[in-house]
């Protein structure tokens, strides 16, 4: 489908011309009541049920806050950095998008209020509005729109998955929804529509799902000019029984049969199936106009499968900064779970502040209650020390390790330190006086001061060592992975860190930066510059991961040291 042409027949002179007519179709999410209800993962399914129809979608994320993107947002704030391979910094929800659905995304599936304001005013001070008076309506919501249409037809997709961040009522959000509501009017009827996902809550002095908050997060949508065509109620305790699912109905204008319940689900992949079950899929292609195409669910649910069978736990400890907030690691996490589902078993994620092990360092002995150590990405000088001590407590006592990033240099910082006889050695990131600055800034980052979007970003081609770790995980010796980082393993301190006994069994092919530190001696301890669970999907987990968390559960069951 996407765009398409055919010979139309015209006037009394019966002229034949072409006519290009635009057959995408849209479905817009929004949100209502409150934040965190998970509309991505709404989105997702919807995405999927399309893709099992043999449809082929595409996703944009409109973000109101005004941040360009979210580069130099505190993950504490916002979660995760999700960082695609054109080297966009984006939206946590982008990597949902591509754990579930088919292809990879770009800088032009994220827009942002930042973006957008700053490409109108920068056509202002051009001259490209010819004296206009500049305001949110025409100009802001046309950028919006042509945003959108821009994804659209770049991608050729079937539908086009637009979800609007944040909850329906708050002033930053306007604009986007009086794009869409626009977008709806101009584009043939049937080719849009709108999906609403609110909160239906239980109270427990109460005892049943209140519908109060949904019907005034859909009058709010009223006032604004959308009306909402199918309603996700987010509920905590199963799906809605017909009488409040009827209730919804009337109150909001829309068909009992559009209304289905978001609930929790055991295994984050398994919503699409459950609300197909529930008919969503069959009341979206339905309301779009689109064939009656059979959904194929088999590999989908043959991949769910393999998270249900394992009953073995494999303990990891995620030793970080921001530990107490998952969503700062959601890809890791996620990345953990994939390998565990191939490894045979289920991983439980423990996350430990390393600051602690900074105020006693014998703190660290409770380490010794988890089967792998997993020091992930990060910034700065705090908590630093303390990610040191947990990487000198797996390497002492042969705990499988891997560190992502950050945790791929503090490692290097570590065996520079405590094996090589390079007292004093540090990243110039934490420490810029160190007296040995194994780790320290990129050339090219050395006269940046402009900090959005300047780090060594995105997709990089990888040379990989042949007879390594790296290459039986890989299967090949040419690797494509993401980065996000300023500093790197000092050129200076090569020589004698491998001298030492440091394997780094990767190089960048452009710089020939060190990518991949490994220890042959131990059972499982590798680092990556890269972030590779960017690119781990629940049917292809990454390498590095999958590497890791099976040396994890062997080194526990008692196997020999893997050699995949």
């Amino acid at each position: 489908m996407g765009f398409e042409s055919f010979i139309g027949h015209v006037g009394a002179e019966h002229r034949y011309y072409w006519q290009v007519i635009d057959l995408t179709k849209y479905v817009f999410i929004t949100g209502g009541v409150l934040s965190g209800l998970g509309k991505g993962l709404v989105t997702c399914s919807i995405g999927k049920m399309l893709e099992v129809r043999g449809y082929k979608i595409t996703v944009i994320k409109c973000d109101p806050y005004l941040n360009v993107d979210a580069g130099t947002m505190n993950p504490y704030i916002h979660g995760e950095v999700f960082v695609l391979d054109d080297g966009y910094e984006a939206d946590m929800d982008l990597g949902t998008y591509e754990r579930f659905l088919e292809g990879e995304f770009g800088r032009d599936n994220n827009a942002t209020s930042g973006q957008v304001y700053q490409a109108v005013i920068r056509k202002e001070r051009e001259g490209g509005y010819l004296g206009r008076c500049v305001q949110i309506i025409p100009h802001v919501t046309d950028e919006i729109k042509r945003r959108i249409r821009k994804v659209a037809t770049k991608s050729g997709a079937d539908v086009v998955l637009v979800e609007i961040g944040g909850t329906v009522g708050d002033i930053e959000g306007l604009p986007f929804l009086e794009a869409i509501r626009q977008l709806s009017n101009e584009e043939k009827r049937g080719d849009t529509i709108l999906v609403h996902l609110t909160l239906v809550p239980t109270l427990s002095a109460v005892g049943e799902p209140k519908t109060k908050p949904t019907q005034h997060s859909v009058k709010e949508l009223r006032t604004i000019g959308l009306k909402p065509d199918i309603i996700a109620a987010r509920t905590e305790f199963g799906r809605l029984d017909t009488e409040h699912r009827r209730k919804i109905a009337d109150t909001c204008s829309v068909e009992e049969r559009a209304v289905f319940s978001s609930i929790n689900v055991p295994i984050l992949y398994e919503l699409p199936i459950e609300l197909e079950e529930q008919g969503m899929g069959a009341v979206i292609t339905e309301y779009l106009g689109l064939n009656g195409t059979k959904p194929d669910w088999t590999e989908w649910k043959k991949m769910v499968s393999t998270y249900k069978d394992p009953t073995d736990v494999v303990k990891i400890a995620m030793c970080g900064k921001y530990a107490e907030l998952a969503d700062c690691y959601v890809s890791v996490n996620e990345a953990l779970r994939h390998s565990a589902a191939k490894a045979g078993c289920r991983v439980q994620i423990n996350w430990i502040e390393t600051e602690v092990f900074e105020e006693d360092i014998h703190k660290a002995e409770v380490l010794a209650d988890y089967d792998g150590v997993l020091v992930p990405g990060g910034f700065g000088l705090r908590g630093a020390e303390g990610k040191i001590i947990a990487i000198n407590y797996a390497r002492r006592q042969d705990v499988p390790f891997l560190g992502i990033c950050y945790g791929f240099q503090l490692a290097t910082v570590e065996f520079a330190r405590h094996v090589a006889g390079l007292e004093g050695s540090h990243s110039t990131e934490c420490v810029p006086e160190a007296p040995h600055p194994v780790i320290d800034l990129l050339p090219e980052q050395k006269a940046i001061s402009v900090m959005g979007g300047t780090m060594r970003l995105g997709a990089n081609d990888v040379e990989v060592e042949a007879g390594s770790l790296a290459e039986r995980l890989y299967g090949s010796t040419e690797i494509k992975e993401r980065h996000r980082h300023r500093w790197e393993v000092n050129a200076e301190y090569y020589e004698r860190l491998e001298k030492a006994g440091a394997k780094y069994t990767a190089v960048s092919k452009e710089k020939k930066l060190k990518e991949i530190l490994e220890l042959p001696d131990k059972y499982f301890f590798m680092g990556t510059q890269f972030h590779p669970e960017f690119k781990s999907r629940p049917w292809a987990p990454s390498p590095p991961y999958y590497g890791f968390v099976k040396a994890a559960y062997d080194k526990k069951m008692g196997k020999p040291k893997p050699e995949f």
